[in-house]
């Protein structure tokens, strides 16, 4: 097989197709809550906080001079940073739970054992009884 039609076959699994719409929705989705953390959470504790914005939150290490740019902590951005991560970590967990909740949902219910004949009812019986003897 030539490496391009195992590259084709590769490329149309399906595995492979779910994989990047999931990569791509995650990319997107995760734009979105970093727009909500940064824009609609962190705005309010700071406003609590006294007006803090924390992404201001920084430890200088060293001074800027005339020839180079200050050197900084940002630890305020990795507040940030960590707050998106839990959201996202915490919306995967929800999307995952559901969709787990709807595969046990889908699966049928576990057939009956057949229904026995008088005859086999009575033989099973008279076993039942020999065995307690």
């Amino acid at each position: 097989m030539s490496i391009i039609k195992e590259f084709k076959a590769f490329a149309m699994r399906g595995n492979v197709v779910d994989m990047a719409v999931g990569i791509i929705i995650g990319v997107a989705f995760g734009k979105i809550v970093s727009s909500l953390v940064s824009d609609v959470l962190l705005p309010p504790i700071g406003l609590l906080m006294g007006g803090v914005d924390f992404s201001h939150f920084a430890i200088t290490l060293r001074q800027a001079t005339e020839t180079s740019a200050a050197v900084t902590l940002k630890y305020g951005v990795f507040i940030n940073t960590i707050i998106d991560f839990i959201i996202v970590a915490f919306s995967v967990f929800l999307v995952i739970k559901g969709m787990n909740k709807l595969k046990k949902a889908e699966v049928p219910p576990a057939p009956e054992a057949p229904k026995l004949s008088k005859e086999a009812e009575l033989l099973t019986d008279i076993r039942e009884l020999l065995r307690k003897n």
